[in-house]
């Protein structure tokens, strides 16, 4: 019964499918090897360490959709920011030399978010008008196509 709680409690987070393999994994180990259940937390533990450590290696803290960032930026940037320039400021672009000198916090998803959302100097804010997660999918593509180069 322990053993089905805690598929319930993994099923809910973003992750499941993974716990639920680890787990399953884990289960099957102890049940064709009969380990005890003192070795088989042990073996539970090391595995969510390990998937824990591969997770976050392989994923930025910040990562959202590039792609769907890009749709975000054509519908809510692009009059000022086309090709990653600024038509406002034109020192100011999106290009990663500009970014690095410019952007408060410097070149990184977080700054973008922490932009978009409050504004500055002549550029609005647009936390009330665009989800989190709607701009943070717009830092990821700004980022992303900082460092790769804007198409003009």
């Amino acid at each position: 019964h322990q053993f089905f709680s805690l598929i319930n409690i993994s099923s809910k987070h973003k992750h499941s499918k993974m716990k639920l393999t680890i787990l399953f994994s884990v289960f099957a180990a102890s049940s064709a090897f009969s380990i005890g259940k003192q070795d088989l937390a042990k073996v539970a533990q090391a595995g969510a360490v390990a998937a824990a450590i591969s997770v976050g290696a392989a994923s930025p803290a910040f990562a959202g959709d590039v792609g769907a960032g890009e749709q975000i930026f054509n519908a809510n940037c692009a009059a000022c920011h086309a090709g990653g320039q600024n038509v406002i400021m034109p020192e100011k672009t999106l290009e990663k030399e500009a970014l690095d000198s410019y952007l408060a916090g410097g070149r990184n998803e977080k700054a973008v978010m922490t932009q978009v959302t409050n504004g500055k100097n002549a550029m609005p804010a647009f936390g009330g008008r665009l989800s989190d997660d709607d701009i943070a999918n717009v830092a990821s593509y700004v980022i992303t196509t900082s460092e790769s180069g804007w198409d003009e």
